[in-house]
């Protein structure tokens, strides 16, 4: 009994002595440290490599972001007639590409322009968006279906920032297709 006595003691004191070595105001473990104590990174210090003194710099007059090709066509009505005269897919019309185009219609365009390019979306069917027209009663070309796509038009917005280059073709051969089969 007396031994239990003096271990439990001891335990104890052992654990009091380390509770003692502990300093609340800074714990001994950070579970993420950086949250609590800054990298000392200076991201806008001075230096000698440039004329102005700092390091950050504006990009070069017409340099464009890696991997981003410009389009070449403006954001205007003469813009529209323009890429839709001019502007050809480079990409081949396929089986494959109709596929992806389908599914990404499905995605983006369907809820308003409906399954079969009608104009009889589910937003258009609940009227929260009036006056979606048919492709069929459009004068279309796969040019001005990605120039809609890139900027938008009336009260569609623009949906370059959801699909890429690639899939917007995709979809515009996708909807030349819907458009093909509504005027039969």
């Amino acid at each position: 009994m007396m031994n239990r006595i003096i271990a439990f003691g001891s335990i104890m004191v052992l654990l009091l002595g380390l509770q003692s070595c502990s300093n609340p105001s800074k714990p001994n473990y950070q579970y993420f440290p950086n949250m609590y104590e800054p990298v000392g990174y200076e991201t806008y210090a001075d230096s000698d490599a440039f004329a102005n003194g700092i390091e950050a710099q504006l990009p070069v007059e017409g340099s464009i972001h890696r991997g981003w090709v410009p389009y070449g066509y403006p954001d205007s009505n003469e813009g529209y007639e323009a890429a839709k005269a001019e502007l050809k897919s480079p990409i081949q019309v396929s089986a494959e590409n109709g596929k992806q185009g389908k599914e990404l219609y499905g995605i983006y365009c369907a809820v308003c322009h409906g399954n079969k390019g009608d104009g009889q979306g589910i937003l258009m069917t609940r009227e929260k968006y009036l006056g979606v027209p048919s492709y069929a009663n459009r004068d279309i070309t796969p040019g001005s279906i990605y120039h809609v796509l890139m900027y938008g038009r009336n009260a569609m917005g623009s949906h370059a920032g959801q699909v890429n280059a690639t899939e917007r073709w995709q979809i515009a051969q996708h909807v030349m297709e819907l458009r093909k089969n509504l005027i039969k």
